[in-house]
């Protein structure tokens, strides 16, 4: 979740940090060949931009509905899902022909999905009407609400695929969903304000970042996902707002929005480490495919910080387009790519290098990412 974005009426935007671009040349910030497409949700002309990575140009813009604000792709990349907040669907995009099916009902709301590692199901999280909607991707039928908890907010689904694990902000708790039969569990209560989610590779802890937005203090919750029991709180920076794990599950980092950091776990301890201080209001984090590197982008700063993993050592700060909301990384980890909400530009980073290459115009606000495989 992002707070630099707002709704009337839910008050959030929703980040998603999935995927990336392209890869750049590590000389000249040019794009080398891929056959990737990155697909770029602009939330106020109401479109998505697809780049293709082989020339890192943006094609035609592809008009959704009103306010799209999150973005999954199947696993085969075959279709991008964009959940459209004030029109309550979800839009379909056919990634082969870069065209928009009709829009599919959900509930009221849609802030946040997830597709399950299968392709079969792709899960969305309904803000203002406390339900999930379960869609079948094969038909692009939406299948019967799930209740959860109160104004749910994120959505991770375990990389085996057997449940969905749903964050719900105002009732402070985490809704395990079982895919097979898309029945919800016994809530587990967390901390206040849950605004983030994410499993760790191995499948064994789903972490849960609790924002304390408006009461309560901001900690991370462990939820150990074999019993569904909550472990106890973990004490990080002032209004946490997204978590990313290494690939090989060490390391959880948590970004702390308000105090310009970013908080390393040990999560074979769940031991909170010492911050890395980044830019001013950081907005989203992800990790290299390698798990080298965090790259953190900063809103207030308009510039990206790499954390060395290795060192949880922040370097140079990396200038690029004006309030970076959003990024993702390419497969091949080459690239890191950054949307820039103020500026409507999409920004390629080197990872080689860390430098930045020439900004890929987009629509307006674009503030979340996607990549197909």
């Amino acid at each position: 979740m992002a707070n630099r974005i707002t709704k009337v009426s839910a008050g959030f935007a929703v980040v998603v940090l999935t995927g990336g671009i392209s890869a750049a040349s590590a000389s000249q910030g040019a794009v080398t060949t891929s056959t990737s497409t990155a697909y770029v949700v602009n939330q106020t002309s109401n479109t998505v931009t697809p780049i293709s990575a082989t020339t890192s140009t943006a094609g035609m813009a592809i008009t959704v509905v009103l306010v799209p604000d999150a973005i999954a792709i199947t696993p085969g990349g075959g279709t991008a899902y964009i959940a459209n907040f004030h029109s309550n669907d979800v839009t379909p995009i056919r990634t082969a022909t870069n065209t928009a099916g009709k829009p599919i009902k959900v509930g009221v709301g849609p802030v946040a999905l997830a597709v399950t590692p299968n392709g079969r199901t792709v899960y969305v999280a309904n803000f203002n009407s406390n339900t999930v909607t379960p869609i079948s991707t094969a038909t692009n039928t939406a299948g019967r609400p799930i209740k959860v908890g109160a104004n749910p907010d994120a959505i991770a689904i375990t990389p085996g695929g057997g449940t969905a694990y749903v964050a719900n902000f105002g009732s402070n708790t985490v809704t395990p969903i079982r895919t097979a039969t898309n029945t919800a569990g016994r809530p587990v209560n967390v901390g206040s304000e849950p605004d983030a989610i994410a499993i760790t590779p191995s499948g064994a802890t789903v972490y849960v970042a609790n924002s304390a937005r408006f009461a309560g203090r901001p900690t991370v919750t462990p939820i150990r996902a074999a019993t569904n029991t909550a472990g106890r709180s973990i004490s990080v920076g002032l209004l946490p707002l997204a978590i990313a794990i290494t690939p090989d599950s060490h390391t959880a980092y948590v970004l702390n929005d308000a105090s310009q950091e970013v908080t390393p776990i040990r999560t074979a301890t769940n031991q909170a480490l010492k911050p890395v201080l980044v830019g001013a209001l950081p907005d989203a984090i992800a990790i290299t495919p390698g798990g080298g590197t965090a790259y953190v982008a900063n809103f207030g700063s308009g510039t990206v910080t790499p954390i060395s993993t290795a060192t949880n050592t922040a370097g140079k700060a990396i200038t690029v387009g004006a309030g970076p909301i959003a990024l993702a990384i390419t497969p091949n980890g080459r690239t890191a790519y950054v949307a820039n909400a103020n500026s409507g530009t999409v920004t390629p980073i080197s990872t080689a290098t860390n430098t930045a290459g020439k900004a890929i115009t987009v629509g307006q606000l674009p503030n979340a990412i996607a990549i197909t495989p």
